[in-house]
């Protein structure tokens, strides 16, 4: 499973992928889309109509235009052996969200796995990583609650029904943990993946009864086209910043994300937060230059 894989274990499955169009989602889209599956790719960002709100982002990050697509991600995961299908999503907008998951329905007739990832966070990005909780914008609320977790719920909401009709299916919220420790100086980011990290299992409480699993990923520090802009390189030259010599692909979540979504016991998982590095050994997957990258860890103080 970790490189030149022919197989399609999750051939005939059904997946959405929320906030596809570029980072963690494209990751999880493009594995997904290499292991068979039927993958409905949400967000905003389409060919025709790229997403605007990402404007102190893209200044910082020194880009013309903002990367990526639904339209890029599923036409990428077909070409990898899966079915995309671009579906734009304002996943803020219960009415849409709600749509969108009838539409699965009434396309495909079944729903195995759901992927939270649309994430506000981005639109408010200012550069600064580490200040007070004081000295923040509570701009930053609205975005990492509101157009964060609150994303994650919805979609959850519309989502359940269909699984819990068939008496299986999986939830998987990407997040951010380290063994409860605080990551200091980014508050309202800390709580805002707390919130989401709970809500996983929380959900998987109620969902238990129906035989559909919930769990929480949390990847480690990602070379996603926002990090790659910020340190002037791309996928080809990272290796020559010796600063990102940690990092990890976003299809390394991805592959932790197809692990579970083919584990026949998954059920025993539910409730809980996984780190991609733990499921990497435990599953024995590596990252797409073949590196098995430890779980990402806070420094201490």
């Amino acid at each position: 499973m970790s490189t030149g894989r022919t197989d399609r274990p999750l051939a005939g499955r059904v997946a959405v992928v929320t906030g596809g169009s570029r980072g963690a989602g494209r990751g999880i889209a493009l594995e997904l889309g290499a292991a068979g599956a039927t993958v409905y790719v949400t967000g905003r960002s389409t060919r025709a109509e790229p997403a605007t709100q990402y404007g102190r982002i893209q200044a910082l990050s020194g880009l013309d235009r903002i990367p990526g697509s639904v339209d890029d991600t599923a036409d990428e995961l077909t070409a990898l052996g899966g079915r995309g299908i671009a579906a734009r999503c304002d996943h803020t907008d219960e009415a849409q969200v709600r749509a969108l998951f009838e539409r699965v329905q009434a396309e495909q007739g079944r729903l195995d796995l759901l992927v939270n990832n649309a994430w506000g966070g981005h639109e408010v990005f200012s550069g600064v990583f580490d200040a007070p909780f004081w000295e923040r914008s509570m701009d930053e609320w609205d975005a990492m609650l509101d157009r964060g977790a609150r994303n994650h719920l919805l979609a959850s909401r519309a989502a359940a029904p269909l699984m819990i009709a068939r008496g299986t299916g999986l939830i998987v919220t990407t997040t951010f943990w380290d063994r409860d420790r605080f990551l200091k100086g980014n508050l309202i980011y800390d709580l805002a993946k707390a919130t989401m990290t709970r809500l996983a299992g929380a959900m998987a409480q109620d969902l238990k009864p129906h035989g559909v699993a919930s769990v929480a990923v949390s990847p480690g520090w990602m070379r996603t086209e926002f990090v790659l802009a910020g340190h002037r390189t791309d996928e080809d030259h990272w290796r020559e910043r010796p600063e990102l010599a940690g990092t990890e692909s976003p299809r390394y979540v991805g592959r932790a994300v197809v692990a579970l979504a083919t584990d026949p016991a998954v059920m025993a998982r539910s409730g809980r937060v996984w780190r991609v590095g733990d499921l990497a050994a435990e599953y024995g997957f590596t990252d797409i230059d073949g590196r098995r990258i430890p779980p990402f860890e806070l420094g201490e103080g």
